[in-house]
């Protein structure tokens, strides 16, 4: 079953892309810093003075008196000191050409009474006018005191026009008079409020609560005993003696309007009040390779535009995408986890099954990086394969998406491919080494080279098992598929007698680790870097790039094996940036290559321009796609067990025809050369000798079009008569579809028994009553 609205919440809580920069949650009144200072770094004052107006109650006053409680909070404060807010905000307040029109909702029909003139009931009647309540404001003289205590930043000019702007918000202005009479009990009900209103709020700088005859009020709610009366204690200033914070005075205005809404509309007045007023963000970011950068000094004059642009420059722009950062994939749909867990819930529970939607999940490496970067583990491999098993059980999953990798996985357990032997000579095995399936495709002979020093090194008769592990069809999100596979293996392996398993690929570790967990089961790389390896080497060569292949992520003791490996061998080895723990995929993992091929290209060639030398793997598939990428690229068996190759750092990747024939051709020099056994015969289409230009060698490559699908076609032909020809070319035409996929060829007889093929292209569409 796919996962539902709950399960899609717990995935999305755990990215924290989303989540406040920590100014932001320090702010009492939550100010978007980093919006604003991303606006004025860029020299849009207006538009960054539009961002605190956004969030600011009586904004011409509370920049110029804000005190900047963010700072505190402020990543930057370590690398050269706090960005400066309050001055920034000061230096809007006064350069903005434009303040945005305050346009309050439709009117509510509820009437709030406002009584004080202090800063915290300015900023709820100004909360609750803009939400439609009609505000009653009663105080001596609005803002008088806040003229004396920020007189130097804030002129009486700029607290006219907050109090005009006010009025203009529909707020009824009561001024000259004492404010605490309108409180007083009514004879009829001593707990009534007063008559046509239907809350009051209660400015602490006017009315405390202890002169109000009240209790304290609740610290969340601001309620009193007296319904629909809410008030609240003056908050503490930060020094001895000191006034209280202008952010703390507003917030708690805000905090009173809130309460209020609520109450008027008969909403619970607690629940999801966690995050009112400042609290602790869990946004993460990734610090290093910031340098410190230490403000300006002020000009004597105060904030200039020069200067207001260069402070904002310093924000760090707080955020995490530290995934982002580093994973292709992510990086290449242009999201974050977050968003991607509600994009593939929508197409597993909408849509289900929409190609775009399909194309993203199936891109995913499942290579384990974004997990390990993110501070809240967020697995988006885990999320993709969950999804792909999804809607493989419910039948949404295209075939193609994984079809050709799943057929090439069938190839390597088949029987032209797959062998399970004891050592020559040998009825029992102790050890068997495990190639896996990419090394055969890739570097048959290497197969061979490395199983020899196999059997010198490991201190017991050591078989050999060649098959797949089943990692294609885990990856394709195929359980059912898997577990076959596996049975099949555990099979050969029962039969070896229960070796311990020595792997050449870090894939085939992980995967065998998972559907034979009974057995023992090693790397090659720890057997040959044991007791009695050889003793190191003098330095010899260029220095090389160790690319730790993704699978090895979380199995240290392999890569030092590796690594132990290459400094007995002599050679000098460098790190990429990403590495170890954090290193990246070569682009073949998660079927990516077979999904996306695109992408895969991108993702192989991103990893080559991670070091300038040569690299080395312990993987085959990550050196071929490396190798692909123009990046010339080493297994470590061409150090440990070289061929005759002069250089085989610049080896091609072979095609996918030739890797299917390396894995054949693997398994009949071995059955001749160690154990002396003829292999069966091949089909009769293989024995058909083609030559194929070179723009249908790239189609065929690009389509994943394989040598043997045009043999079929041919032989078809050939025995059927069914195919066109060009009486002026003498060239041919024919088709076959031996199953989902139909295969054109366009060839012509070579004049020497074989055949020249100059075109290739399949499709998957078939005309029903056609011929098949």
């Amino acid at each position: 079953m796919g996962m539902d609205q709950k399960e899609l919440r717990q995935w999305e809580a755990r990215c924290t892309q989303e989540e406040p920069p920590r100014c932001q949650a320090a702010c009492p009144l939550h100010l978007d810093a980093r919006g604003l200072c991303t606006a004025l770094a860029e020299g849009r004052v207006d538009a960054a003075w539009a961002t605190a107006c956004r969030t600011l109650p009586l904004p011409g006053v509370m920049a110029r008196i804000c005190d900047a409680p963010c700072r505190a909070a402020c990543l930057r404060s370590g690398l050269g000191g706090a960005v400066e807010m309050g001055a920034l905000e000061r230096f809007l307040a006064r350069a903005a050409t434009r303040t945005p029109p305050v346009r309050p909702l439709p009117a509510r029909g509820k009437a709030v009474l406002v009584l004080g003139d202090g800063l915290a009931g300015l900023a709820c009647a100004w909360d609750l006018a803009r939400k439609g309540y009609a505000v009653t404001l009663a105080a001596r003289d609005p803002g008088r005191a806040l003229l004396a205590r920020h007189g130097d930043e804030l002129p009486e000019a700029a607290l006219a026009e907050a109090l005009a702007a006010l009025e203009r918000m529909g707020v009824a202005l009561r001024t000259g008079a004492d404010p605490s009479p309108a409180l007083a009990a009514r004879e009829d009900d001593p707990h009534a409020l007063p008559e046509g209103v239907d809350a009051v709020f209660a400015d602490p700088e006017t009315l405390s609560p202890q002169a109000l005859g009240l209790g304290e009020p609740d610290a969340l709610t601001l309620g009193t005993t007296r319904l629909g009366l809410f008030a609240a204690p003056l908050p503490a200033g930060g020094a001895a003696g000191a006034p209280p914070s202008p952010a703390l005075l507003a917030a708690l205005g805000r905090r009173a309007a809130n309460s209020i809404e609520r109450f008027t509309q008969g909403a619970s007045l607690t629940a999801g009040r966690e995050r009112e007023g400042p609290f602790d963000s869990r946004l993460s970011t990734d610090l290093d390779g910031v340098a410190p950068a230490p403000p300006a000094p002020l000009p004597a004059q105060g904030a200039d535009a020069a200067w207001a642009r260069a402070e904002a420059a310093r924000c760090l722009r707080c955020e995490c995408m530290q995934c982002v950062r580093r994973c292709a994939y992510l990086e290449h749909y242009k999201g974050y986890p977050k968003t991607y867990a509600r994009q593939i819930y929508n197409n597993a529970s909408i849509v289900m099954g929409m190609r775009q939607a399909n194309t993203m999940l199936n891109s995913c490496m499942i290579c384990g990086l974004c997990e390990t970067v993110c501070p809240e583990d967020f697995d988006m491999g885990g999320l993709c394969l969950t999804a792909r098993r999804d809607m493989v059980e419910r039948g949404k999953m295209p075939p193609s998406a994984h079809e050709f990798a799943l057929d090439d996985m069938a190839q390597a357990c088949g029987p032209d491919c797959a062998l399970a032997r004891h050592a020559p000579g040998q009825d029992a095995s102790a050890f068997a080494f495990f190639p896996g399936c990419q090394l055969p495709a890739s570097d048959p002979g290497a197969v061979e080279r490395a199983y020899a020093l196999a059997r010198a090194a490991l201190p017991g008769p050591t078989g050999l098992l060649l098959r797949c592990c089943g990692a294609p069809a885990h990856w394709a999100g195929r359980e059912a598929l898997l577990a076959q596979t596996g049975e099949a293996l555990r099979a050969d392996w029962l039969a070896l007698g229960r070796p311990e398993l020595v792997v050449a690929c870090p894939t085939c570790v992980l995967t065998l680790r998972r559907v034979l967990p009974e057995a023992r089961i090693g790397t090659l790389w720890a057997a040959l870097a044991g007791p009695g390896a050889p003793a190191p080497g003098a330095a010899s060569g260029e220095a090389l790039a160790v690319h730790d292949p993704c699978a090895s992520r979380h199995d240290p003791a392999q890569r030092q094996a590796v690594r132990e490996l290459l400094h007995r061998l002599g050679r000098t080895t460098v790190e990429p940036a990403l590495t170890g723990e954090y290193t990246e995929c070569c682009g073949f993992g998660g079927l990516l290559d077979a999904a996306n091929p695109a992408l895969g290209a991108q993702v192989a060639a991103r990893r080559a321009r991670a070091a300038q030398e040569d690299f080395v793997t312990s993987c085959a598939m990550c050196r071929d796609m490396l190798a692909r990428a123009g990046k010339r690229a080493l297994h470590l068996l061409d150090l440990l067990a070289p061929g005759e190759e002069p250089d085989p750092a610049a080896r091609p990747a072979p095609g996918h025809s030739a890797r299917r024939e390396n894995r054949v051709r693997l398994r009949e020099g071995l059955l001749r050369g160690l154990w002396a056994e003829e292999p069966g015969p091949r089909p009769a289409h293989e024995a058909l000798a083609l030559t194929i230009a070179p723009e249908a060698a790239r189609a065929m490559q690009d389509r994943r079009i394989l040598t043997t699908d045009l043999q079929k076609v041919i032989l078809h032909a050939r025995e059927t008569g069914r195919a066109l020809v060009d009486a002026a070319t003498g060239r041919h035409l024919a088709s076959l579809r031996p199953g989902p996929v139909t295969y054109w060829v366009e060839y012509e007889p070579d004049g020497a028994g074989g055949f020249l093929v100059h075109k290739a292209w399949s499709h998957r569409m078939q005309i029903m009553g056609g011929p098949a």
